[in-house]
């Protein structure tokens, strides 16, 4: 079992950038996959990035051009900087990490971390 805690959410105004870490209990590598989503106040959870073990990212229209999903192997971390930022990213950001294949596949989610963004 895998561990992933979530960090750096906070409050900011339209226009503005926050950066999120999420950092993992093993080897990033561990995961073929890993991503960010977002939940906002009565609505489903929605998948605004992700990135492959062998680095290839894919993003959600909605934040395309604005948000970039990134790692750091050293420290077993993924981020999500987030630019341009509207009130409509509002949301608790979870990460994410799916382990093996077909039969095997597991996902692990961390406990989410709060992005308020004011108009």
């Amino acid at each position: 079992q895998v561990q992933l805690v979530e960090s750096g959410g906070g409050s900011v105004q339209a226009g503005g950038s926050l950066r999120l870490s999420c950092e993992a209990s093993g080897s990033i590598f561990s995961y073929v996959i890993m991503a960010w989503h977002r939940e906002a106040p009565g609505k489903q959870r929605e998948r605004v990035a992700t990135i492959l073990s062998g680095g290839g990212t894919g993003y959600a229209d909605s934040v395309k051009g604005r948000f970039t999903i990134s790692r750091d192997t050293n420290k077993n971390t993924i981020y999500l900087q987030m630019d341009s930022l509207r009130p409509e990213d509002s949301a608790v950001y979870y990460c994410a990490g799916t382990r093996g294949l077909g039969a095997t596949m597991r996902t692990t989610w961390g406990q989410g971390t709060r992005v308020t963004v004011s108009s």
